[in-house]
């Protein structure tokens, strides 16, 4: 999905028009991730970018989408562009280094 969403609407208020866009985003994204995955993959990734328009577009996580939506509201943007590309992956462990060691003693 790459669109360019609009908070102005002649009969909703912009708290509206914001959630409404949240819902559309939430019901795009289960729509994907309910797609038949290749056989050597595990899940569906995301791609996505924000910004006040395309050009301007950086890279975010997907769980920060509701977030920079909310910002994009309180900042009073008139519109924005938002990029959700879905990919399949495949989960990696981590590495030694990373894991935390066990307390035993919590």
């Amino acid at each position: 999905m790459k669109k360019t969403f609009s908070f102005s609407h002649p009969k909703k208020q912009r708290p509206r028009v914001a959630d409404a866009i949240k819902h559309e985003l939430k019901k795009y994204i289960k729509r994907e991730r309910n797609k038949k995955l290749p056989d050597d993959m595990d899940f569906w990734d995301f791609d996505c970018r924000f910004g006040a328009d395309e050009a301007s577009a950086g890279m975010i996580h997907v769980s920060e989408i509701n977030k920079v939506i909310a910002e994009a509201h309180d900042e009073g943007l008139d519109t924005f562009y938002l990029e959700v590309l879905a990919k399949p992956a495949k989960r990696t462990k981590k590495p030694e280094s990373e894991k935390e060691p066990e307390s035993f003693l919590e």
